[in-house]
């Protein structure tokens, strides 16, 4: 036989898998180990979606209770005294308060978490990064107390200055007024929570620059690209969906955060104009405050906050992933 025509001939042709197997496959799981696993996945997200579906509920249901009783508008009155006759009580001043603490927080944190982030990856020597970056980690282990009489007792006394020249430059304004009052106010609250969240956002943020791929950096440079341009075309796309993530994780900190905005506001139960002007409250320091003095029915009431702030929280979340989903595209993680 022709030496040429053996070696061409084709192999044998590899035996077929059983159908009990091709089924096995299909399922995604052939050996115990891996349908063990699969399980305890699913077992897990399946318990996760039903915590959750019962927390809505329990929140639902007494919120009803208070909200059915309730002689005021829920949703706009600037008044809370669940203990008259009849009760009265609503919202409007502590999802302002809320909100508007957060987004100062956000304004502040977000950039100069990410600014610290492209330093440590692409900037600072390897001596030098490691320890500021332990240092960070080591702020997002502090317990919000700690937070909270750092900003009573040595933040609000070293505002007066900051306040004072905001009032003469921008006071104009309206919103950045100030009448005099101790610091205590809503900008404060977004200053110290803006200093919470930092670390978590950096951290996050740190991580996400570092998975960059090494040969979309060294292409950038082969162009002849500066190394802020390799940033800006290569670092910050491939990184914006999980910065958008840090900030949503930072966002729900300051969100829920309680014994240190309750530490340093005056609450009131009144919107000011001014963010220097003292006074204003948020849902979680609300519910702190009060919680140990309510009566059934008033704990039903800050109950029933809670589930404005949860499902304020849930809707921030899910436009996070919104966002992320409409840009994965371009963050690189595909790659």
């Amino acid at each position: 036989m022709d030496i040429s025509t053996k070696n061409t001939q084709a192999p044998p042709p590899a035996p077929q898998p059983s159908v009990a197997e091709q089924k096995r496959a299909a399922r995604g799981a052939t050996r115990p180990g891996d349908r063990i696993f699969l399980g305890l996945s699913r077992g897990s997200g399946i318990l996760l979606l039903v915590i959750m579906a019962a927390i809505a509920a329990f929140l639902t249901y007494r919120a009803y209770l208070a909200i059915s009783k309730d002689h005021g508008n829920f949703l706009a009155t600037f008044e809370w005294n669940t203990g008259a006759v009849p009760p009265v009580f609503g919202i409007a001043v502590l999802a302002f308060g809320t909100v508007v603490s957060s987004i100062i927080a956000m304004v502040i944190a977000v950039p100069i978490a990410v600014a610290i982030a492209l330093f440590l990856t692409h900037y600072a020597p390897r001596r030098l990064s490691g320890p500021i970056a332990y240092v960070i980690d080591l702020l997002a282990a502090v317990p919000s107390i700690v937070y909270g009489l750092w900003g009573a007792l040595i933040l609000v006394p070293h505002l007066t200055g900051l306040f004072s020249w905001l009032n003469d430059y921008f006071g104009w304004t309206g919103i950045l007024s100030w009448d005099g009052g101790p610091p205590r106010s809503l900008l404060t609250v977004g200053i110290l929570l803006a200093i919470m969240i930092l670390p978590i956002v950096t951290n996050v943020s740190r991580e996400v620059f570092r998975q960059v791929p090494r040969m979309h950096e060294e292409a950038a440079l082969a162009l002849g690209a500066t190394r802020w341009e390799v940033i800006r075309m290569a670092v910050l796309p491939f990184g914006r969906s999980g910065v958008i993530s840090a900030s949503m994780l930072g966002l729900g900190r300051a969100l829920g955060e309680t014994m240190a905005v309750a530490t340093v506001i005056s609450p009131d139960f009144l919107i000011h104009g001014s963010l220097l002007n003292p006074g204003g409250g948020t849902f979680a320091q609300n519910i702190a405050s009060k919680f140990n003095e309510a009566t059934e029915y008033g704990r039903d009431a800050l109950i029933a906050s809670g589930l404005v702030l949860f499902v304020i929280t849930l809707l921030v979340n899910g436009a996070a992933r919104a966002i992320i989903a409409r840009r994965k595209e371009y963050s690189g993680a595909n790659a």
